[in-house]
């Protein structure tokens, strides 16, 4: 049996927080903490794009000898192709006939391209955190199922903890701290479609 209480709250009664509906705003320590590691993430993106657009020697434009070609055939801007390396000599396991397949289509490249890039502008200005966050999960669990099992260990690898952890940048509204989050929220498109958070 409940019993029902009638009158004004005990002054010293706690309160619940006033928050909008989700997570509640981490503390001012962690959310720089989770702002450093939206800004970290973002800029490996974007710096990913930037090496395989210019081939800048360091994934892209380094040979098997470990010579750097910059700018040379490597580079997307000359004609070669973001995805055939990986897909084609990193694929193992009982999925790689499918990737060796699509090693080096064009659409795969656009698409793997226009990944990197608008997730890491999005991570690295804190906009678009729930759009950027399940792109990025679903291009790190692609990548890390090239290669299965993983080598170091049989389930987990450094690509499914980077999805991982940009599902908890994007719940926790790391875009908000050290971003454009806030102001980005506030976009008339952006209120109707709370996705585009």
């Amino acid at each position: 049996m409940s019993t029902i209480q009638h009158g004004h709250p005990q002054p010293d009664a706690p309160r619940l927080a006033q928050t909008t509906p989700g997570a509640a705003p981490p503390a001012p320590g962690a959310a720089r903490a989770l702002a450093l590691l939206r800004i970290g993430f973002g800029v490996t993106f974007l710096w990913a794009f930037l090496d395989k657009l210019l081939a800048l020697g360091f994934a892209t434009g380094r040979g098997p000898e470990g010579q750097v070609d910059r700018f040379g055939d490597a580079a997307w801007v000359n004609g070669g192709s973001p995805t055939e390396g990986f897909l084609t000599f990193g694929a193992d396991g009982p999925l790689a006939d499918f990737y060796q397949g699509i090693a080096g289509a064009v659409w795969a490249d656009v698409l793997f391209m226009l990944g990197l890039l608008g997730i890491g502008v999005a991570l690295t200005l804190g906009v678009g955190m729930r759009v950027a966050a399940a792109s990025g999960a679903l291009l790190y669990v692609l990548m890390w199922s090239v290669a299965l099992p993983p080598a170091n260990n049989p389930v987990l690898d450094d690509h499914l903890l980077g999805g991982l952890t940009l599902v908890v940048l994007a719940a926790f509204h790391a875009g908000d701290t050290w971003g454009l989050g806030r102001r980005w929220r506030e976009v008339l498109l952006v209120r109707r479609l709370p996705v585009l958070r």
